[in-house]
């Protein structure tokens, strides 16, 4: 079980860690809108958004997890929003200066 938003990065850390097994990740069912409702604070769901994003390729790069293929569009939104200052979930180095959201 794990958050919606970080199914991607715990099946690429299992796999990575029991290449063997058949992995499946699972979270209680919940659209956008529902998860932004339930914590509160849209700005803070971006930005987490971002920074697990971000986490999927860094963690393949350091050799926690398996890499997985992150399409364009999803690269693309993750530049925009990073730009746009929803920074604070970002790894440094690659957090840009100035205050993050």
């Amino acid at each position: 079980m794990s958050r919606p938003y970080q199914q991607r990065r715990a099946y690429a850390t299992a796999k990575k860690l029991w290449p063997e097994l058949d992995v499946i990740c699972a979270s209680n069912p919940l659209g956008l809108d529902d998860y932004v409702r339930s914590i509160g604070d849209t700005n803070k769901v971006i930005s987490m958004l971002v920074g697990d994003t971000q986490r999927v390729r860094v963690y393949a790069d350091r050799g926690f997890a398996v890499a997985q293929h992150i399409p364009t569009s999803v690269s693309a939104a993750y530049e925009r929003l990073a730009a746009a200052g929803f920074t604070s979930r970002l790894i440094a180095p690659e957090r840009p200066t100035g205050a993050g959201r």
